[in-house]
C-alpha cells in the first residue's frame, strides 16, 4: 500500500499556472489538490472530506470570493492552518488583507520559492503542536 503524500489544497483558476505549481509542490513531496474558484475552495475547506495540510491560493479568484476570503475561511475551520497566496497584482494589499503568519509570493516566482514557503510554513506549525504538547 502506498503512502498518501500530505494534501494541499491549490486555489488557482489559471490553468498553466496551476500545473507549474501542482508539479512544484509534487517535487518537493506535496500531493495538490485543486479548486477553480474560492466558493469551491471553501465548501472544500469547511467540508473537511480531505484533511489539508496547508492552502495555496491566488488572490484573484473566479466567483464571489477571492483569496484572503478563502485564507479566512480555512483559519476559521483550523486558527493555525498554513497559507501561502500567490499573486500578480495584489501583493501590496497582504499587510492589511492577508491572515497573521502567511506568506505571499509574487507571480512570478520560481516553483523552489513556493515549496520553501510551504515547507516554512509546515515546519513552523510542527514546532508550534509541539509546543503544546
Amino acid at each position: 500500500m502506498t503512502e498518501r503524500l500530505p494534501t494541499v489544497l491549490l486555489v488557482e483558476d489559471d490553468d498553466a499556472i496551476q500545473g507549474i505549481v501542482e508539479d512544484a509542490l509534487r517535487e518537493g513531496g506535496l500531493e495538490a489538490a485543486g479548486a477553480k474558484t474560492g466558493e469551491e475552495a471553501v465548501t472544500l475547506l469547511k467540508g473537511q472530506l480531505t484533511a489539508y495540510c496547508a492552502l495555496v491560493t491566488d488572490i484573484s479568484l473566479l466567483g464571489k470570493f477571492n483569496g484572503w476570503e478563502v485564507a479566512r475561511a480555512a483559519r476559521e475551520v483550523d486558527p493555525n492552518f498554513p497559507v501561502v497566496y500567490i499573486s500578480g497584482a495584489a501583493a501590496h494589499e497582504w499587510p492589511a488583507q492577508g491572515v497573521p503568519n502567511s506568506i505571499i509570493l509574487q507571480k512570478p516566482f520560481a516553483p523552489a520559492q513556493l515549496t520553501t514557503a510551504v515547507s516554512q510554513l509546515l515546519n513552523e506549525r510542527s514546532a508550534a503542536d509541539l509546543g503544546k504538547a
